[in-house]
C-alpha cells in the first residue's frame, strides 16, 4: 500500500505579511481621512462644486431718430436679421475655429476685412493639429510657446513663427477657407458675455433659418434682429447727419468710451450730428444678468432692465428747401462750366448757407462739386456741403459792411462823408490800388451800393494811423492795426468759429495772412487778404440783419422722447433757445445806415440790382463780392507725385450775402463760388447772383405753398366742425 500524500501547508514569508499589514493601515488612514473630510468639510466642498457667479452685460438698443423742422423723418432705423456670438468668460482661438468651420457652410461672409495677420493665425491653428510645418520653421527651443505667451510677449516663438510664414507659399486659401477665417475674425473680436455681430448685412431668410435650426451645434451663436440707419431723403444732407460705426468704438477713443460705460463692440456716432449728439441718440441699454457656474458656463440669463431706444432730434433744417437748394446749385454750376468750359476750367464747387438771423437756426446748407468725368465717364455731382464749414476763401467786397461799421465805430469816417473814388491809392514802394472803375465822389451809402474799393482803403489807412493821404508818400502805420481791424471783423464772426453744433474739429476758423505790410491792411478791408467759410459769412450778414446780435448757428432745435405708441415725434425733453454770442460795439444808427447801403445794393441800381431789383415781389438787402485769386498748375512726375508748381491762372471767388425781407429779416444767406473764370476782366457768368436769386425764390415759393396748404386745412376743419354742429 502506498503512502497517502500529505497536504502541503502554504507558508508566506514574514516580511510579505508585514508589507500587506502596512498597506492595510495606509488604506485605512485614507478612508478615515475621507470620512473626516466628508463629515467636517463636506458642505464646503459641495458649495465649491455648486458655486456660481453673476455677471451683468448691456445690450445696445436702436439709436434715436432725426426729424426736420416740419416733423419729416430724415434718419430712421431699419430692422435687420442678425447672427450674433456671445462668448463665455473663457474661450480661445481653437474653439472659435471649430465654431467658424460649422457656421461657414450656413452663411455667406464677406472676406474683405480679412488681414494678413488673420490668415497667419489661421495657418498656425490648422497646422497645430499636425505640427510638422511648424517644426520646420522653429528650432526645438523655439517650439515651447504657449497661447498665453502670444498675447503678452512680442518676442515669443509665436511671433517668430508669424514672421517665418511665407504668404505666397503658405497662405493661398480657397474661398471656403477665407470665409472661415472671416467668421473666426469676428468671433475673436467678441468680448465675454457681450453679444457681437457676426453678420447683419444681407442676412437672408434662409441663412437665418438654417442657423436657428442648428443653434445646439453652435455654442454662443444666436439669431436676433439688429438695426441700421435709414435715410428717407437719400444722400441729401448726409454729410451733416453723420455716420455710425459698424464694428465697435473707435480704437483711438477706447478709453474715453469705456469710462462712459460703453462696451467695446458698441456702435457710436463717428461724424456729424451722430457724433455731436451721441449721448442723446445712444439710448438706454438693456441689462442682462448672466449666472455662470464654476466651469464658466452660462446656466441662466435674465433681463434686469429693459432697454429704450435713443432720444430723437428735431433739426432746424427744412428738407424740402434743402433739396431745392441742391438742385439750384447743381443747375448753375453746370451752366457756368458747360457754357464757358475753358475759362471755368478750374471751377468745380459752389456753397450756400440759409439761416434764420433771429434764432441762428440753419434752414439749409448746400455744397456741390462738379466732376467732369473723362475716359468715357459722364460728368456727375458730388456732395460738397461740408465745404461750407471746412473750406475758406477770400470773400471780396461782401465784407465791406463790416469795414464801414468799423470806420464809424473808430471815428475815422462820418455819416455822409464824401471821398473821391476817381483817385487811386498809391504809397511809396507799394502797388497802385483802385476800384474796378472810377465811381466819382461818393459817400458811405454809395460806397456800399457801388462797391467802392477806394472808400474802404481810406477807412483802413485811417485806422492804421495815416489820416491825410498824399500820393507816393510813405504810409504811416501804427503797430497792431491789423489786429484792430480783425477784432472788428471777429465781432461779426469773421475769422472765428461760428459755434455750429457739429463736432468741434469739423469747423474751420478761416485763415489769416501773416505778412503785416502796411499795404495789406487795405486788402483786408476789401476782403482780399484773410479767408472765411460760407457759414462765417452767413453769420456775419445775420448779425447785421439782427441789429448787431451775433447768434450761434444751430442744426438741432429740440430733443424729444421716442414715441413708442405712434409713429410721430414724442414729447419735448429739451429745447435750445437762441444763444447770443456777442453784441457788436456799433450803435443802432451805425447798423441802420449800413442796412440802408445794403438795400441800395439790391434795390437802387447797386451791384445786385440786375438780378433782383424790380423783378421780385420781396425785398432783399446785402452785398456782392469778387475776390481776385490765382490757381497754380501742379507739376507731377511720371508716377503722379507732385514735384512742383507750374503756371498760374487768374480766377475770382464770387460771393453774395444778404437777408430778406429787408425791413424785417426772417432769412439770411451766403453764397460762395470759388475759382470762376475771367473774360476781359469781368465775370462771364454771375453764378453767385443766379444762385442767390433762385434760392430766395425757392424760399418764398415754399413759404407761400405752406401758407396755402395751412389755409386749406383750416378751412376743411372748419367745414367739418360746421357739419358736425348741423348734425
Amino acid at each position: 500500500m502506498g503512502k497517502k500524500n500529505k497536504k502541503k501547508k502554504s507558508h508566506l514569508p514574514f516580511r510579505l505579511n508585514v508589507l500587506f499589514f502596512i498597506i492595510f493601515l495606509m488604506f485605512s488612514g485614507v478612508v478615515l481621512k475621507l470620512g473626516m473630510v466628508q463629515i467636517l468639510h463636506g458642505a464646503e466642498a459641495q458649495e465649491e462644486i455648486d458655486r456660481t457667479t453673476n455677471d451683468t452685460t448691456k445690450t445696445p438698443v436702436p439709436r434715436g431718430k432725426m426729424y426736420d423742422r416740419y416733423g419729416n423723418v430724415i434718419v430712421d432705423n431699419t430692422p435687420l436679421y442678425a447672427i450674433t456670438y456671445t462668448p463665455p468668460k473663457s474661450t480661445n482661438q481653437a474653439k472659435h475655429l471649430e465654431i467658424a468651420k460649422k457656421l461657414a457652410p450656413m452663411i455667406e461672409k464677406d472676406t474683405k476685412k480679412v488681414t494678413l495677420r488673420d490668415k497667419k493665425d489661421y495657418w498656425i491653428l490648422v497646422n497645430n493639429e499636425d505640427n510638422k510645418a511648424i517644426k520646420e520653421r522653429l528650432s526645438e527651443e523655439e517650439q515651447t510657446y504657449t497661447e498665453e505667451e502670444q498675447e503678452t510677449d512680442a518676442d515669443t516663438p509665436y511671433e517668430i513663427l508669424l514672421d517665418r510664414i511665407d504668404p505666397e507659399q503658405d497662405l493661398q486659401f480657397s474661398d471656403e477657407e477665407m470665409e472661415i477665417i472671416a467668421i473666426k475674425r469676428e468671433l475673436d473680436s467678441a468680448y465675454s458675455l457681450s453679444p457681437h455681430i457676426v453678420k447683419n448685412e444681407g442676412v437672408t431668410l434662409e441663412e437665418y433659418a438654417t442657423v436657428a435650426e442648428n443653434l445646439d451645434k453652435l455654442p454662443g451663436i444666436n439669431v436676433s434682429t439688429d438695426w441700421q440707419r435709414e435715410y428717407p431723403y437719400g444722400d441729401t444732407f448726409r454729410n451733416y447727419l453723420g455716420s455710425v460705426s459698424m464694428s465697435g468704438v473707435p480704437k483711438d477713443e477706447k478709453e474715453y468710451f469705456m469710462s462712459l460705460g460703453y462696451s467695446l463692440n458698441d456702435r457710436v456716432g463717428t461724424s456729424g450730428l451722430e457724433e455731436r449728439y451721441e449721448m442723446v441718440l445712444k439710448g438706454q441699454k438693456e441689462k442682462i444678468k448672466h449666472t455662470v457656474n464654476s466651469d464658466q458656463e452660462v446656466i441662466n440669463s435674465e433681463v434686469v432692465q429693459e432697454g429704450t431706444r435713443g432720444k430723437d432730434l428735431k433739426l432746424t433744417v427744412d428738407m424740402e428747401l434743402q433739396k431745392r437748394l441742391d438742385e439750384i446749385v447743381q443747375k448753375h454750376l453746370e451752366k457756368a462750366i458747360t457754357r464757358y468750359p475753358y475759362q471755368n476750367q478750374h471751377m468745380s464747387e459752389a456753397m450756400v448757407v440759409m439761416i434764420d438771423p433771429d434764432t441762428g437756426e440753419v434752414l439749409a446748407v448746400s455744397g456741390q462739386k462738379y466732376n467732369r468725368g473723362g475716359d468715357g465717364e459722364e460728368p456727375y455731382f458730388q456732395d460738397f456741403s461740408l465745404g461750407a464749414i471746412t473750406q475758406q476763401y477770400a470773400p471780396g467786397s461782401a465784407v465791406k459792411g463790416a469795414t464801414v461799421l468799423a470806420g464809424y465805430n473808430s471815428g475815422v469816417i462820418s455819416y455822409g462823408e464824401f471821398i473821391n473814388d476817381n483817385i487811386s491809392i498809391k504809397f511809396k514802394d507799394s502797388p497802385e490800388k483802385e476800384s474796378y472803375k472810377d465811381l466819382g465822389t461818393i459817400n458811405d451809402i454809395q460806397a456800399l451800393e457801388k462797391s467802392s474799393n477806394v472808400y474802404m482803403y481810406n477807412i483802413a489807412i485811417r485806422i492804421a494811423g495815416h489820416r491825410n493821404y498824399v500820393r507816393n508818400e510813405t504810409m504811416n502805420y501804427t503797430p497792431g492795426s491789423f489786429q484792430v481791424m480783425r477784432d472788428y471783423y471777429s465781432q461779426f464772426g469773421l475769422g472765428v468759429k461760428t459755434g455750429l453744433d457739429m463736432p468741434a474739429e469739423t469747423e474751420s476758423a478761416g485763415l489769416q495772412g501773416k505778412d503785416f505790410q502796411p499795404g495789406n491792411i487795405m486788402d483786408l478791408a476789401i476782403g482780399q487778404y484773410d479767408t472765411y467759410t460760407t457759414m462765417q459769412l452767413a453769420q456775419y450778414v445775420s448779425t447785421i440783419a439782427n441789429d448787431g446780435y451775433r447768434i450761434q448757428p444751430r442744426l438741432v432745435s429740440e430733443v424729444h422722447e421716442p414715441d413708442v405708441q405712434a409713429e410721430g415725434i414724442g414729447p419735448v425733453v429739451e429745447s435750445y433757445s437762441p444763444n447770443v454770442l456777442n453784441k457788436i460795439s456799433m450803435t443802432q444808427n451805425d447798423i441802420d445806415r449800413v442796412k440802408w447801403g445794403f438795400e441800395s445794393v439790391f434795390q437802387s441800381g447797386g451791384t445786385a440790382y440786375s438780378n433782383f431789383g424790380e423783378e421780385v415781389d420781396y425785398s432783399v438787402a446785402g452785398k456782392t463780392g469778387t475776390a481776385e485769386a490765382k490757381v497754380y498748375d501742379i507739376i507731377r512726375d511720371d508716377y503722379g507725385n507732385a514735384i512742383g508748381v507750374g503756371d498760374s491762372t487768374d480766377v475770382e471767388h464770387l460771393t453774395l450775402v444778404g437777408y430778406s425781407p429787408a425791413e424785417d429779416p426772417e432769412v439770411a444767406f451766403a453764397v460762395v463760388v470759388p475759382n470762376t473764370g475771367v473774360i476781359d476782366g469781368s465775370p462771364q457768368y454771375p453764378i453767385n447772383k443766379h444762385i442767390g436769386r433762385d434760392a430766395m425764390d425757392a424760399y418764398y415759393d415754399l413759404k407761400e405753398n405752406r401758407a396755402e396748404a395751412m389755409e386749406e386745412k383750416e378751412q376743411s376743419n372748419k367745414e367739418s366742425e360746421d357739419d358736425s354742429a348741423d348734425q
